[in-house]
């Protein structure tokens, strides 16, 4: 994985802005919790590289107006026996 925190932060950074990844996913990428990338990207980042958090803020500001639709989406599909 990665040799330090502020590495990994940067890692998980670029890697959202490369493919739009939800935090969700970025999570499942790197094995670790949703719970750690929040924290990595929105706590840790900021004292680390503050222009690519500017840039990965857009990501996740973007998904975090997304969400309400993904997820009505999903329920959708589970009602409809759809996978």
């Amino acid at each position: 994985m990665t040799d330090t925190i502020e590495q990994r932060a940067c890692e998980l950074a670029v890697y959202m802005i490369e493919t739009g990844a939800t935090v969700r996913s970025a999570a499942n990428h790197f094995h670790i919790s949703k719970s750690t990338v929040h924290k990595d990207l929105s706590q840790r980042l900021p004292r680390i590289n503050p222009e690519l958090y500017q840039q990965v803020r857009k990501i996740l500001d973007e998904n975090k107006a997304q969400r309400h639709i993904r997820g009505g989406l999903a329920t959708r599909r589970k009602y409809k026996g759809e996978h």
